[in-house]
């Protein structure tokens, strides 16, 4: 990222809603609404029920999250960040939305290898995470997803093909992976893959070619 893109951005940021700036410290600021919307919107559509568990990788400052947290009963959302100034402002979102009653658990944890969960969650979600991950960073990402879900739970993830340079991503997506890469890798941790289509053949509009062109994955256990 050049140092006029990394200024631009900030000066963006400056300028931008509150919640914009909030959710600009993990994702796209200008596709936060778009993000929030869809989430729910799919995992509804996918099936999820209030009393299902739901673990979220990298939840962020519960853009997404915030949704399935007012859906799902008391204690069914579990959600995992990796970066500690990130996971203030979620909980800072969780107050302010008037939905700490809901009691979601949100964990700190830079090292999913050593992640301890109580396991048998029916649904696990990765949204944007798998094309932002190194090989090793995924594979231990997968091996907990393998560990954590229930025998007939779900897991969801969105992943890119393409490269980016885009000066306001917070983390840059991977190139050189396609959709085989990711099946593979999958199928090494015992799940099967279901390729839903990109993300705007599902509803998801930001007017972002790389964010809509992302292909939608829905694994399920195999073993």
């Amino acid at each position: 990222m050049s140092t006029l893109h990394r200024l631009k951005s900030q000066l963006a940021l400056l300028f931008a809603s509150k919640e914009a700036r909030r959710h600009g410290r993990a994702g796209n600021p200008r596709s936060w609404k778009t993000e929030r919307e869809f989430q729910i919107s799919f995992l509804k559509r996918m099936g999820l029920e209030s009393g299902q568990r739901l673990l979220e990788l990298s939840c962020g400052t519960l853009c997404g999250g915030l949704p399935v947290i007012e859906f799902l009963e008391p204690g069914n959302y579990t959600g995992v960040e990796g970066r500690a100034d990130v996971l203030e402002e979620a909980r800072a979102e969780l107050s302010e939305s008037g939905l700490a009653h809901k009691a979601p658990r949100l964990v700190l944890a830079q090292d999913l290898g050593t992640l301890d969960l109580p396991g048998d969650f029916d649904w696990v979600c990765a949204f944007g995470l798998l094309s932002r991950w190194d090989d090793a960073e995924l594979e231990r990402a997968l091996a907990l997803v393998a560990a954590q879900l229930a025998p007939q739970g779900s897991f969801c993830a969105n992943v890119s093909c393409q490269e980016s340079d885009d000066a306001q991503r917070s983390q840059p997506i991977r190139s050189a992976r396609n959709l085989d890469f990711y099946r593979a890798a999958l199928s090494r941790h015992g799940f099967s893959v279901r390729d839903l289509g990109s993300l705007a053949s599902l509803g998801h509009t930001s007017g972002d070619p790389l964010q809509d062109g992302q292909h939608m994955l829905l694994m399920r256990s195999v073993r």
